[in-house]
């Protein structure tokens, strides 16, 4: 069903359906995508449709979206019949709040996770969502860097990381002239619009002209549970294989980066 659900949408639930540990989730179809780029407007029973798919996400896993006693963050990413691979935009850490993050940091004991956790999510809308110039945050994180006597993101500490969030945050609203919405359902539909957008950004377009894809099929949207790369010691990121891709002997082959 990769016409309707995407290349990864429809490998996630036949990876589901095999029973591997897939993280809980749902797919928004190409079809909202073709319409909205038809008519720049979301389907009118998408934004429904969305809510109920998150009350069945939330039962699944018992979290709440936006609750900060029990807080249920998604992923909004990409994913086209054919493999575009950095042509499209990812959101992670949707549904994050400051209250959220304070919520966080008591609950698993690591303040520093949960600070940068909401840090990364401000960066990532305010670069895909609202269209800010990275160079402007990163202006912002080496004035930061600077005054901390630092050189990377992971050597800041709480503090710092509250913040170079602030900061962001604050960028935001004087390039935008708007508030940063504050409502975790509000950050999900426009970050399920920027994904949308994101199949006619100037680079998406090359890389299909260039791999003859045809520029009409759309994105569908996967809307799922974060799984954190930075949690501790024991969390990365990372790509796993069933085959070497090099050779195609099967066996196990991946790499990947601890946080």
């Amino acid at each position: 069903m990769a016409d309707l659900l995407g290349g990864k949408g429809a490998n996630l639930a036949e990876m589901t359906r095999m029973g591997l540990p897939v993280p809980p989730g749902f797919t928004i179809t190409t079809k909202a995508c073709q319409h909205f780029l038809k008519t720049g407007a979301i389907p009118q029973t998408l934004e429904v449709e969305i809510e109920q798919a998150l009350k069945n996400l939330e039962n699944e896993l018992g979290k709440k979206f936006g609750d900060p006693a029990s807080p249920l963050l998604v992923s909004v990413r990409s994913g086209a019949k054919f493999s575009m691979p950095g042509m499209m935009e990812t959101v992670l850490n949707v549904g994050i709040t400051p209250e959220v993050a304070r919520s966080l940091a008591e609950q698993t004991g690591n303040p520093i996770f949960a600070w940068d956790s909401y840090r990364r999510f401000i960066d990532m809308y305010g670069r895909i969502v609202c269209n800010i110039d990275p160079e402007d945050f990163h202006r912002i994180e080496d004035r930061i860097f600077s005054s901390q006597g630092v050189s990377t993101l992971q050597e800041l500490n709480v503090e710092s990381l509250q913040l170079l969030a602030q900061s962001l945050v604050k960028e935001i609203e004087v390039q935008t002239g708007e508030e940063f919405p504050a409502d975790p359902r509000q950050q999900l539909m426009r970050s399920v619009k920027a994904v949308f957008h994101s199949w006619n950004s100037e680079r998406a377009q090359l890389y299909r002209r260039r791999e003859r894809i045809s520029s009409d099929l759309g994105t569908a949207v996967n809307i799922q549970s974060m799984v954190f790369g930075n949690l501790s010691d024991n969390s990365g990121t990372g790509v796993a294989f069933t085959r070497n891709p090099a050779t195609g002997e099967n066996g196990s082959y991946g790499d990947y980066l601890d946080r």
